[in-house]
C-alpha cells in the first residue's frame, strides 16, 4: 500500500522524467552551435542560400549557426556526416535531388537510406537548372547547339556538378533526345564547373539559376534554356527547354533541409519554424527571387510526400538513361 510519502516521490519522479523528455526535445539547446552542412564546395547556390539563412537563423535562435561545407563523392560525404550526428536539431543537411532522390537508384551500395537515414524538415525553395554555355561559343541557341554537336560528335565536353547530379542526368537526357553525342567532365561543385565553362574547358553546363544569372550578366555565359515548364521572371526571356527546341527534359528541383533520422516530430516542427520565420526576410526573399529560385517553404510533411515523389520520377529517368555510378 502506497504511502502518501512513496506517492509524492513517485510523482516527483514522473514529473522530473517528462521535465527531462521535454528538455531533451528543446530547440534550440542554450550555447550549442547549429551546424548546416553544405555537401558542395563554397561559391554555388546552394552554399550561397544556406549562408544567408545561417545568418538569419543566428539572429533568430541565438546561438551560432554555422555553414560547413564538405563536398565530394555525389554529396555522399556530407550526408554521411549528418546521417551520424544526434537528431536533435542542431545538425543539418541542405542539399538538392542527388542526395535522396538520385544517389539511391545511382549506387548498389550507397552507405545511408534516404528514406530512413534522413528526416524531412522542409523543401525549401524549387528551382531548376539553366542550360549555360561560353559567351563566345559559335552557337546562340539550343537548336543551332544541337546542330553543331551532331556535326561534331564527341568533340563537346558537359561539365557538372559531380557524378549522378542533377547536371549530370540532365546533360544525359538532352543527349539521349537530341541524338547528340558529348563527353562527360564531373566536378567538385557549381564554382568548379563554372569555372571550366568561363574557361572553355567544357562548352556546356546546367547550372544551378542563381550562378547562372550572374555569369549571364556579367557577359560570361549565354543562357539557352531551363528545365522547368513554367518560368523564372529572374531568367528574363530565357525559354524552356522545350521552347527551345527539345521537349521531354522537365525536371524541376530545388534546395531541401534534412535532419538526421529520428528526430522527434516537436524538433522538427520548431526547425521548420525556424527557418520559415528566416525565409519571410526581405533580404533572404530577394537573394532567393533574384537568384532564380521560388520559396516554398514547405512544412515537413509536404516535404517527406515530395521526396517520395522525386526518387520515383528520378529512379524512372536513370533506370531510362541506363546510369550506375558502381
Amino acid at each position: 500500500m502506497l504511502t502518501r510519502a512513496s506517492l509524492l516521490r513517485r510523482t516527483a519522479a514522473v514529473l522530473i522524467g517528462l521535465a527531462s523528455a521535454v528538455a531533451a526535445h528543446a530547440f534550440p539547446i542554450a550555447g550549442k552551435p547549429v551546424r548546416i552542412v553544405v555537401p558542395f564546395p563554397p561559391g554555388g547556390q546552394t552554399d550561397i542560400q544556406a549562408r544567408m539563412l545561417a545568418q538569419r537563423l543566428q539572429q533568430a535562435l541565438g546561438v551560432p549557426v554555422i555553414v560547413d561545407n564538405k563536398p565530394g563523392a555525389s554529396t555522399i560525404i556530407g550526408t554521411q556526416d549528418v546521417v551520424r550526428a544526434a537528431p536533435d536539431g542542431h545538425t543539418l543537411l541542405y542539399t538538392i535531388a542527388i542526395t535522396a532522390a538520385q544517389n539511391p537508384h545511382l549506387f548498389s551500395k550507397l552507405p545511408y537510406d534516404s528514406l530512413k537515414d534522413l528526416t524531412p524538415v522542409m523543401f525549401v525553395a524549387r528551382s531548376s537548372t539553366v542550360l549555360c554555355v561560353p559567351a563566345a561559343a559559335p552557337y546562340n541557341n539550343l537548336r543551332e547547339l544541337v546542330a553543331y554537336a551532331k556535326a561534331n560528335p564527341g568533340k563537346l565536353n558537359f561539365g557538372s556538378f559531380s557524378l549522378g547530379s542533377t547536371s549530370h542526368l540532365v546533360a544525359e537526357m538532352l543527349m539521349q533526345i537530341a541524338g547528340i553525342e558529348m563527353v562527360h567532365v564531373p566536378f567538385k561543385g557549381s564554382g568548379d564547373a563554372t569555372v571550366a565553362l568561363i574557361g572553355n574547358q567544357v562548352q556546356l553546363l546546367f547550372d544551378g539559376p542563381t550562378t547562372a544569372i550572374n555569369n549571364a550578366r556579367a557577359g560570361k555565359v549565354k543562357m539557352f534554356g531551363v528545365t522547368d515548364a513554367k518560368p523564372y521572371a529572374a531568367l528574363g526571356k530565357v525559354p524552356t527547354m522545350a521552347e527551345a527546341g527539345v521537349p521531354g527534359i522537365d525536371v524541376p528541383g530545388g534546395m531541401q533541409m534534412f535532419g538526421p533520422g529520428r528526430m522527434p516530430p516537436e524538433v522538427v516542427a520548431q526547425v521548420n519554424a525556424a527557418l520559415a520565420a528566416a525565409l519571410k526576410s526581405p533580404e533572404v526573399e530577394k537573394l532567393f527571387v533574384d537568384g532564380g529560385t521560388e520559396i516554398l517553404a514547405s512544412s515537413a510533411d509536404d516535404h517527406a510526400r515530395s521526396v517520395k515523389e522525386q526518387y520515383e520520377r528520378w529512379g524512372a529517368v536513370i533506370k531510362r538513361l541506363g546510369i550506375k555510378l558502381d
